[in-house]
């Protein structure tokens, strides 16, 4: 599933495209994905101007000149992207948007996961996708002194606090992994445990790593793709995740007569996490 990197990565290069255009013409394939479409989301969107396109936490939000705004998730597969007016049409394009410059942006989902809906704009922090959810990570209100308030008295790991929508939005289990091998803390340490002193350690390298993966497009497993189809390259920067059994690319931590210790990979709540068990405690 694409993580805050990729969404907004897509969002972006979607913004680059589209703001401004008008929707000349919305084709809707098919009636639902992951729920159903809006009945009349075609004819509502014809003709609207896009204003702004935004991220919340994984989610694409398209704000037009009048009307609800449009919501989407991406779920396991689904990609956006742009096309010239007329290309063929592939057999998972489910919304295709034309716009006013001979351009298309097409949502293909292969698994059908995503989402699009319509929300009224002065509904959106009340509806059931995005209540009760807590601050982006990249903003100024995910901070060392909120996050250890947040997992005071928590006796789930951190790595399962972490991937907990209501803690922090937007996390996943590569910019997780990454992120605690960064701060040095153990992905089965217990979140309560995470204090002050150790959360001052870790929100900055949570900042870090996901800006880092967002200049480089964010990370390309499987299914995604920028707008513009090129692919991310920060799994290319991958200190842990995916890489099972190879050494550990931190050799301060290791002595010399130790050499250098093996990643190691776990399974916490169905998900594979990927750590050091060295420079990890």
């Amino acid at each position: 599933m694409p993580e805050l990197p990729e969404v907004e990565t897509v969002c972006r290069g979607l913004a680059h495209l589209m703001q401004g255009r008008v929707l000349k013409r919305v084709d809707v394939r098919r009636k639902n994905l992951r729920i159903p479409f809006p009945p009349d989301l075609a004819q509502r969107l014809t003709g609207r101007r896009v204003e702004r396109i935004s991220r919340r936490a994984k989610y694409i939000i398209m704000e037009l000149d009048k009307g609800p705004l449009v919501v989407a998730h991406l779920g396991m597969s689904g990609r956006m992207t742009t096309v010239n007016q007329g290309a063929p049409l592939e057999k998972h394009d489910h919304v295709v948007f034309h716009l006013d410059n001979s351009m298309e942006v097409r949502f293909n989902d292969p698994r059908r996961f995503g989402l699009m809906t319509l929300v009224p704009k002065n509904e959106l922090d009340a509806h059931k996708l995005f209540k009760g959810q807590g601050p982006d990570p990249i903003t100024g209100d995910f901070s060392p002194e909120f996050l250890a308030g947040a997992l005071k008295g928590r006796k789930t790991s951190i790595k399962a606090a972490l991937l907990d929508q209501r803690i922090v939005v937007g996390l996943g289990n590569i910019y997780v992994s990454e992120a605690l091998f960064r701060a040095g803390l153990s992905p089965k340490r217990k979140a309560g445990t995470v204090n002050l002193e150790r959360a001052q350690k870790l929100v900055p390298e949570i900042k870090a790593v996901l800006e880092e993966a967002i200049k480089v497009g964010g990370s390309s497993l499987r299914d995604h793709v920028q707008p513009n189809g090129e692919l991310g390259y920060f799994q290319h920067n991958w200190r842990v995740y995916g890489r099972e059994g190879e050494p550990c690319r931190n050799i301060k931590t290791h002595g010399r007569k130790a050499g250098p210790a093996t990643i190691k990979r776990i399974v916490q709540g169905g998900r594979s996490t990927f750590f050091c068990p060295r420079c990890q405690k």
